[in-house]
């Protein structure tokens, strides 16, 4: 070490000093003036130490992102919520994390960010054979699924998953297994057979969805209402059809959506026009006996479906020309009354065509077009009262102007045409003055 040259690894030279500074001896390169530390110190050709960064020699571990942090809560949250399995929640924070640091997620909105967290809970499920959904996720983010779809496409392309569809069947089949209604879990009068249970439930919620019913609602609700009416069905006794939905959920250990009552009632009214189609019926299917046919009505739905469209076609026609006649004859009747009424200067009766021609300009109601149809969205069946917009009213003060015509409405008595003339004169006398 003694034959050991120190050199600048600046300049190259060898004539370094030593340049105490306080207590903190330095070596200075005596040729250009470069400050050296011990370990850049150079041995020949060999280099004796490393340059060590101060961020690197003092660096703590890096705390994650405050909202990473959020978004990784909120989707543990929403992991219990569904109850889905470990390997799902794992797989959801990885896919959540990667998805966060990306540069086309890091810089957007904090909703945006919440709803990257959803989607990376739907394509885990998917992965892993655990169907729900998208609007399952939109439900509980409070987000609109046409948003929610964006961001999974995105987030998809992004990572580079494949993520494999699914259909109304695996969603229903999923979620019909948290019923406990197994011969294991219930006494056997109550207990189904869960393939079967999911199939009739699948073709009921596809009839829904046909009758306008499905459209604009929350899927949990309706596919209990399904399974609800699919489970009575199948074995129609007295027992289960005197079984109530509050019961029900509760012998099969779930909790009750209340929007489920009124999806049953909905299924109930569809089936009933479908079964009140069936040939070989004499007697009228009503809500209290439409369960019994619903494997029936099922099984024949399409036939039904376009045997009840025509017959309705067909009632809506007979009615109009039923109200025909009637309109002409109240028509008439009318213009028997203006007739009678008529004053002296004009004794011409009305006709039935002017009397129609007068009742076109007359604004009246919007007729809503749900009821003649068979089947229509619920917003158009019983659409919102809109408020009625109220006149503005102006502050009378006394000063208006008021119009000839107005002025004219006024006058009662030949006496006040007479005294309206001469003020009028004496007001054009004066402004002449």
């Amino acid at each position: 070490m003694s034959d050991a040259v120190l050199r600048c690894p600046g300049c190259g030279s060898s004539n370094i000093v030593d340049d105490t500074f306080g207590c903190n001896p330095q070596l200075v390169c005596a040729d250009c003036g470069n400050v050296l530390s011990e370990g850049a110190l150079t041995n020949g050709d060999n280099p004796v130490g490393t340059d060590v960064s101060y961020s690197r020699s003092v660096a703590v571990a890096r705390k994650p992102c405050l909202n990473l942090v959020k978004g990784l809560q909120r989707l543990k949250a929403m992991c219990r919520f569904l109850r889905v399995h470990k390997e799902i929640e794992e797989l959801s924070h990885v896919y959540y994390t990667d998805a966060y640091q990306h540069e086309s997620f890091i810089q957007v909105s904090l909703q945006k960010k919440e709803v990257l967290a959803g989607c990376c809970l739907l394509v885990s499920c998917r992965l892993r054979n655990w169907p729900i959904a998208m609007t399952t996720i939109s439900c509980l983010l409070d987000v609109d699924p046409m948003t929610v779809g964006a961001i999974y496409k995105e987030m998809v392309r992004i990572l580079h998953i494949e993520a494999p569809l699914v259909g109304i069947t695996d969603v229903i089949e999923a979620h019909a297994q948290e019923y406990k209604i197994s011969s294991l879990d219930v006494p056997e009068e109550l207990a189904e057979n869960s393939k079967d249970l999911t199939k009739r439930a699948v073709a009921l919620v596809e009839l829904a969805a046909d009758a306008w019913i499905v459209t604009g609602r929350r899927p949990i609700p309706i596919m209990m209402a399904a399974i609800y009416l699919a489970w009575q069905s199948l074995k129609p006794s007295k027992h289960r059809l005197n079984l109530s939905l509050d019961k029900f959920c509760q012998v099969a250990k779930v909790n009750k959506h209340k929007p489920a009552t009124k999806r049953i009632t909905e299924m109930k009214g569809v089936l009933c026009k479908l079964g009140n189609e069936i040939p070989w019926l004499s007697e009228a299917v009503t809500p209290s006996n439409v369960v019994r046919q619903l494997g029936d009505i099922l099984q024949y739905r399409f036939a039904l479906l376009r045997k009840a469209m025509r017959t309705h076609e067909t009632a809506s026609q007979t009615s109009e020309l039923e109200a025909g006649p009637t309109l002409n004859a109240f028509a008439a009747e009318q213009c028997e009354l203006n007739a009678e009424r008529s004053s002296d200067s004009d004794d011409r009766p009305c006709t039935v065509p002017e009397l129609q021609s007068d009742n076109k300009d007359q604004p009246g109601p919007e007729p809503n077009w749900g009821k003649r149809v068979l089947f229509a969205p619920p917003c158009v069946i019983k659409p919102k009262k809109r408020r009625m917009e109220r006149p503005e009213q102006l502050e009378v003060t006394g000063y208006e102007e008021i119009s000839d015509s107005e002025i004219d409405s006024y006058i009662r008595t030949p006496r006040e045409a007479r005294e309206f003339a001469l003020t009028q004169n004496l007001l054009a006398e004066r402004e002449k003055l």
